[in-house]
């Protein structure tokens, strides 16, 4: 195998592919990428047997066909570091050869045929959707996804299509995002009325790919796998096994107390109210009034903090409190300049919506 690469295109297609190599392993030969050079394009592959990705390199020139397996880590290392705008791969019996204007690096990889089989896009999508759009909606669930490995059902994102709609819903069991985006058409109906659960890991992936305002994305769900293919890229990935909760009766339908909120005004309020917050004392209180939303917190030994805005608020004085960080958290992804904060009692969870598409649900914590 021989090909000429521009090296800002290999470097690129490296910084996403890469993401899927695993640090650590029992089968080395996942430590590296999968070249195919074919006459006509060249593709370069990662997976972990959990996900898997393959990236069409644009701006490549195949001299002689092939492929082969070249360690990651070090194939990234070298492309990044190189100051020439062209680099020549040369592979001959797992040997890799690359060829700078002053440089010449010489690295071991693997058989090919070793490699195992990534998954490609075979057969028609079963929804499709502008995939700026499809990003916005995961940036908006993402956080909200559970971190701890005990809490498998909700480590990943909810999807739920139905007719020209689909639901993304994130939850840790504390908080949860629910986005509602609209499809360029109506679902598969295979797959209507589906739940199907991404693991974060994937989404956070798919979430990198350089989107433009035309960009599309299609997407399959088969054997147990979510693929997704946008571009240049199809990304695969594992489902999630277990039960979602019923995120629809989490989400309040009854609270009165509501107020319309300056989204950067409220973000700083909280980042200065959290600063005197620590193990001990992590919430920040809400006290909400005709005029005025105070923000206070309080930490022995350390002092306390307030923060006051300007509201139009007619329900009811009341006060509530909560980890400063799940508000930061919300406050950082909504892009709207403000939002709507619906509250019942300080025991039952805060509600946010921004648009028609967003609604966050949050615990409240004990400020005793």
């Amino acid at each position: 195998m021989k090909v000429k690469f521009n090296r800002s295109a290999l470097s690129e297609a490296l910084g996403l592919v890469t993401t899927v190599v695993p640090a650590r392993t029992t089968k080395p030969i996942l430590q590296g990428l999968k070249i195919q050079a074919d006459k006509e394009k060249v593709c370069i592959s990662a997976t972990d047997f959990e996900m898997g990705i393959t990236c069409l390199i644009s701006q490549a020139e195949v001299e002689q066909e092939g492929q082969a397996v070249v360690p990651a880590e070090r194939l990234a290392a070298i492309v990044r570091e190189s100051v020439d705008e062209v680099l020549v791969m040369e592979v001959a019996e797992a040997t890799c050869k690359i060829k700078g204007s002053d440089s010449h690096f010489t690295i071991y990889g693997h058989q090919p045929e070793q490699y195992p089989q990534v998954p490609g896009f075979d057969g028609n999508a079963q929804l499709e959707a502008d995939l700026m759009k499809l990003q916005e909606g995961l940036e908006h669930c993402l956080f909200a996804t559970a971190k701890e490995n005990t809490r498998y059902a909700l480590s990943g994102i909810l999807w739920e299509p139905s007719g020209k709609k689909l639901t993304l819903v994130g939850t840790d069991g504390r908080r949860l995002a629910k986005y509602k985006l609209t499809l360029n058409a109506e679902a598969d109906k295979k797959i209507e009325g589906e739940k199907y659960i991404v693991p974060a890991k994937a989404m956070a992936l798919l979430d990198k790919v350089g989107a433009g305002e035309k960009d599309k994305i299609a997407v399959r769900f088969a054997d147990s796998k979510a693929i997704f293919s946008c571009g240049k890229v199809v990304i695969s990935s594992n489902l999630v096994e277990g039960t979602f909760p019923k995120y629809e009766d989490i989400i309040p339908a009854d609270y009165k107390n509501k107020v319309q909120l300056n989204t950067a005004a409220t973000l700083s309020a909280v980042k200065r109210a959290a600063l005197l917050t620590n193990e001990d004392s992590k919430g920040v209180k809400l006290a909400l009034g005709k005029k005025t939303l105070v923000f206070t917190s309080r930490a022995p030994e350390m002092g306390d903090a307030e923060i006051g805005m300007e509201v139009d608020y007619k329900g009811e004085p009341m006060e509530i409190g909560f980890n400063p960080q799940f508000l930061v958290d919300v406050l950082r992804v909504i892009r709207e300049d403000s939002f709507e904060l619906q509250l019942g009692q300080s025991d039952r969870p805060g509600l946010i919506k921004s648009g028609m598409n967003y609604v966050y649900i949050v615990m409240p914590v004990s400020l005793s």
